[in-house]
């Protein structure tokens, strides 16, 4: 769903991961999106008990949290719990065995898109949607299932009534990204990657990190990282050497792209990266025992580069 500002008629963009030929079809870029985002393990009622997050008077800190979190004013934990509520309505609004994931944006174009694939429905919404009132969660779910027609109706007439808490994002700075090694193309590397296991679905950018001297006395090196911000990985250049094996650069790419579609839950204050449903998405890589066994066994000789 797109906010009025954008010159392409507006429409919610439905793409299913179950299905090659759709999955085959881009997704236009998402700028700002929070990838803060809670999988849920069980099935809940909407009658969630949340007073813990919310106080005890939850009718009332509910609503001032979700009108806080749609100007974008609360504190990450907090705007995560609400989030995670907010999962709970829509996953009880889904048809059986289906669950809701939403991730929370500033984008300025689209306001809500839609993707289905192995019993989740993954939405990135604007932050409008956490004030969102029952009647307009029941509208995305069954948009989200159906494409219904008068859903679509109550959306857009959602947005557009709250068209003044789009707000014009900064323009970001260029990405300076440098791709081409002396034995990787990590861009080559990356867009396998991302036909093989994603459906073409990663957005994120990848380069090669600063080309820095060593550390005297390192005894770890950080090989990749993702940036939920920038959504950029950086690969580690020691990497970019002829006695490394392409599947051990292949598989930390693979590392960084999961944390583009995998939670990131804050627990106890915390932010935790790698969740159980992480590490089993990490041993679908279909090198995945060789690259841990390299790892273990090679990597040692990388610190000293």
């Amino acid at each position: 769903m797109k906010s009025n500002r954008s010159a392409t008629a507006p429409a919610l963009r439905l793409v299913d991961a179950e299905s090659p030929a759709e999955a085959d079809a881009p997704e236009p870029s998402s700028r700002g999106a929070q990838d803060a985002e809670a999988l849920l393990e069980d099935d809940v009622d909407v009658d969630v008990d949340v007073g813990g997050e919310f106080g005890d008077d939850l009718e009332e800190a509910l609503t001032a949290a979700a009108e806080r979190a749609a100007a974008g004013e609360l504190d990450p934990a907090t705007e995560d719990a609400l989030r995670q509520w907010l999962q709970r309505r829509l996953s009880a609004y889904l048809k059986a065995g289906h669950r809701a994931r939403i991730i929370f944006t500033d984008n300025v174009h689209t306001m809500l898109s839609v993707k289905r694939g192995q019993g989740v429905y993954t939405l990135r919404m604007h932050r409008m949607f956490a004030a969102a009132p029952p009647a307009v969660l029941r509208a995305v779910a069954r948009y989200a299932q159906s494409q219904d027609r008068d859903a679509g109706v109550l959306l857009r007439r959602y947005i557009d009534g709250n068209e003044h808490l789009i707000r014009d994002a900064e323009r970001p700075r260029s990405q300076q990204l440098d791709t081409q090694g002396a034995h990787f193309n990590l861009q080559e590397l990356f867009d396998d990657l991302n036909a093989r296991y994603f459906g073409g679905t990663i957005e994120a950018k990848i380069t090669w990190g600063p080309r820095t001297r060593r550390k005297p006395g390192r005894e770890s090196i950080k090989l990749g990282s993702y940036s939920i911000e920038e959504r950029l990985i950086r690969v580690h250049p020691v990497l970019d050497a002829v006695d490394v094996p392409r599947f051990f650069v292949e598989w930390i790419i693979y590392h960084e792209m999961l944390h583009e579609v995998h939670d990131m839950p804050i627990v106890d204050g915390r932010r935790v990266y790698h969740t159980p449903e992480f590490r089993r998405a990490e041993a679908l890589f279909d090198r995945y025992a060789e690259a841990v066994l390299w790892e273990r066994t090679q990597v040692h000789k990388l610190l000293d580069r």
